[in-house]
């Protein structure tokens, strides 16, 4: 079984495509996000809840995610035909429990008075059906099931790594090992953004090579998305690319440090050091916490 390295807690900041996302976009927004327990202005427990806040294009892609992760564990144990009826009410639950659960976007905003089961089946279903038909999933149930012992499912913690003394988070969903290759998928219910997306394949191999010693030869990252049909986005890592990516990522990391008083303990500086954008716009429109912008 394939075991991943796990490092003790530090509260250094550590690098991450989603936290430096966040950075590049909006710097009020990333620090809420990540800063909210500082502000001097909102109490936390408000801040907590937008932070929290979910919608329903992240519950689409939650849900089909948790059933990939469900339909490969079962793989594991048996090559069965999937009962389309069991298989169904199982989709269904979980849609139902997020329904109920979720405190979400749309609600919290009032563009919706709900969000019912029916705002989020067609399109997991839709995702679903495309995994399941796909040549990638007979790939997976015909050739990387002999190998199953090589199979990383979800590894536990954030995908915590060091690069070059700095902290990454590059957490892998899926990786499967045959015959000495590394193949990792990352199965993507929204756009394609091919630059955002290959950024992301380039820190999965860096994990890869970081945690489990493989090649970067011998990587095949993938992004496989679910819709509107199904197409995959691979790169070719090499050493020289997984250096390049080492060197933005240092650069990155430098440029968020700045905005602490002290990275070491992840402190930030004042509010105000993190401006809002200067007009509103249509990244504000989807922003969780556009209401204490004065945004919503």
């Amino acid at each position: 079984m394939l075991q991943p390295t796990s490092y003790d807690y530090t509260p250094i900041l550590g690098w991450s495509s989603s936290r430096y996302d966040k950075f590049k976009s909006c710097k009020r927004q990333y620090y809420y996000h990540y800063y909210g327990k500082h502000d001097p202005e909102y109490p936390r427990i408000r801040i907590d809840r937008l932070k929290k806040l979910t919608s329903i294009p992240l519950e689409i892609g939650s849900i089909t995610h948790d059933v990939i992760v469900a339909v490969l564990e079962r793989l594991l144990k048996s090559k069965r035909r999937i009962d389309t009826d069991r298989f169904e009410e199982f989709v269904r639950r979980k849609a139902e429990l997020v329904c109920r659960s979720g405190d979400f976007f749309e609600v919290y905003y009032a563009e919706k008075e709900q969000v019912l089961k029916e705002d989020l089946l067609p399109a997991v279903r839709e995702c679903l059906q495309a995994m399941l038909r796909s040549d990638r999933f007979e790939w997976i149930r015909d050739r990387a099931l002999t190998e199953n012992n090589e199979w990383l499912i979800e590894p536990p913690g954030y995908g915590e790594a060091r690069l070059e003394g700095y902290k990454i988070y590059c957490k892998v969903d899926f990786l499967f090992l045959v015959k000495g290759r590394a193949t990792i998928l990352d199965w993507k219910t929204g756009k394609r953004d091919e630059a955002k997306h290959t950024s992301q394949l380039l820190g999965y191999s860096v994990w890869a090579t970081n945690q489990l010693g493989v090649p970067a030869d011998k990587i095949d990252p993938f992004i496989a998305y679910l819709r509107p049909d199904y197409e995959e986005l691979g790169i070719r890592p090499t050493t020289e690319r997984l250096r390049d990516f080492t060197r933005t990522m240092i650069d990155q990391t430098e440029q968020m440090y700045r905005f602490c008083s002290n990275y070491v303990e992840n402190v930030p500086l004042e509010k105000e050091a993190f401006p809002m954008m200067m007009e509103k716009s249509a990244y504000c429109r989807y922003c969780n916490f556009k209401e204490l912008c004065g945004r919503a």
